[in-house]
């Protein structure tokens, strides 16, 4: 495809909900439509998660169905077969007293004479010992119907597998295979432009799970890159030390494979962050921030904030020892919060991950105690005016151009309380603890990107 130099493409990148609540990185991106147009710019529009077109075909679901029937047919006649060969052995077992019980009736019927009470009493201890083959012979027509009844599926799996490959034959499955790889191939070319935008939506709210107390926070690691899926979850913003670890967001949904950590220094808020495999959080009754490693379970680096307030001095709206809000974007790690000189207006600073040294500070003008939450998206500080249902995206500060909007981007606050609202750059969704319930947002993000000519 040729593109004029130093040309301008817009892409909307909108990111939506799935089935699954968001894709591996090795499932991709969907693409909506990738075209050029008439002056030669490539235009893309793509959705991520990617959403798995195969799962969504009827064709699919009926061959993961037959499958399904399959695999219980197999299962039954594995049980027929161990049942079947478990009561071939007591037949055999009990061939020879069949025999002999046999001989005696003979005798007994060309002789009825040489039947004395003995030799009755004998055969009828003969006969009573062939009385667990009853129930064996019941069972073997139990399992005739059975294979009948197998029989049967296995026509109609037949019927059905010959009517979808009729209607597959109508598809040049080749031919669409081919034109999904280059599709593929163009929709990498625009992803590899794709970088930070603006935000213009939030999606319906995605409950993953209902747990904990009313206040909290939960998160996966914000680095980028990185392939760790592990969840953590911090119930309470008042002088808690439990951190729960999941293996994988399966996992914290379900509840299940987690492990323990206890943190030296108990948190003040819910403005925790997990940045490269490592807790930042605020510590109880100062501004200290902790930088906890996960995997040594040590603390690598304490340092004060200096000038935040802290113990609920300029919290969030809803109070909770808030003061100190600690997150992460495409840019890096951030601190919000506010400080007296500042007179309880919001002032973000840019903080050095490994010394937490404060690299640059932003006044933004906003009062804190008039925030619900706030996030970071690309340098962009965004700001909830309140916590509580109703709630809408009010403020952006610029921090690329120390520049301030009013804006008017509603979500669904479902739970009426949101304590939590982080965004991850890696899953461009928002996290948020509401009211006891673990919910996500996806975002749309609008982009300009520049392209050079081929």
């Amino acid at each position: 495809m040729h593109l004029f130099s130093a040309m301008f493409l817009l892409v909307m990148l909108a990111v939506m909900p799935t089935e699954a609540l968001y894709p591996s990185p090795e499932e991709g991106w969907q693409i909506y439509s990738s075209a050029q147009d008439a002056d030669g710019k490539c235009i893309c529009t793509v959705v991520a998660p990617a959403q798995n077109m195969c799962n969504r075909d009827p064709r699919s679901r009926q061959l993961r169905q037959l499958m399904e029937k399959v695999q219980n047919i197999s299962q039954s006649m594995e049980v027929l077969d161990l049942r079947t060969y478990r009561d071939l052995q007591y037949v055999r077992n009990t061939e020879s007293l069949m025999k002999v019980v046999d001989g005696k009736l003979k005798v007994a019927s060309e002789n009825p004479r040489s039947l004395n009470p003995k030799g009755f009493q004998e055969l009828k201890n003969k006969v009573t010992e062939l009385l667990p083959l009853l129930p064996v012979l019941e069972q073997y027509k139990a399992d005739a119907k059975m294979i009948l009844r197998l029989r049967e599926e296995v026509r109609n799996l037949s019927l059905v597998l010959m009517a979808i490959q009729e209607e597959m034959g109508a598809y040049d499955y080749e031919e669409l295979r081919q034109r999904v790889l280059l599709l593929e191939t163009r929709l990498h070319s625009c992803m590899q432009k794709l970088g930070c935008g603006k935000l213009t939506g939030v999606s319906n709210p995605i409950t993953v799970r209902a747990s904990g107390s009313r206040f909290g926070s939960w998160m996966t690691d914000t680095m980028i890159p990185s392939s760790d899926n592990r969840v953590w979850s911090m119930d309470g913003y008042f002088k808690g030390r439990r951190v729960l670890e999941y293996r994988t967001m399966n996992d914290f949904m379900k509840g299940q494979n987690f492990v323990q950590h206890l943190l030296p220094h108990p948190w003040a808020g819910t403005g925790h962050v997990v940045y490269n495999g490592s807790l930042y959080y605020n510590k109880y009754q100062s501004n200290i921030i902790i930088k906890y490693h996960f995997r040594s379970r040590s603390v690598l680096v304490q340092r004060s904030l200096s000038g935040a307030g802290y113990n609920n001095t300029f919290p969030y709206s809803w109070g909770g020892s808030s003061d100190i809000d600690l997150m992460a974007d495409e840019n890096g790690l951030w601190a919000v919060y506010t400080t007296i000189p500042n007179a309880g207006n919001i002032v973000i600073s840019r903080l050095e991950p490994q010394s937490l040294e404060v690299l640059q500070t932003w006044d933004t003008g906003f009062p804190k105690r008039s925030a619900g939450e706030s996030f970071m998206i690309c340098g962009t500080l965004y700001v909830t005016n309140s916590h509580l249902a109703g709630a809408k995206i009010y403020f952006a500060y610029y921090t690329n151009t120390s520049s301030y909007e009013y804006t008017d981007i509603p979500f669904h606050n479902q739970y009426s309380h949101i304590s939590m609202m982080d965004y991850n750059p890696r899953e461009r969704v928002l996290y948020t603890w509401n009211n006891g319930h673990q919910v996500l947002y996806n975002v749309t993000l609008f982009q300009v990107i520049k392209t050079s000519g081929d």
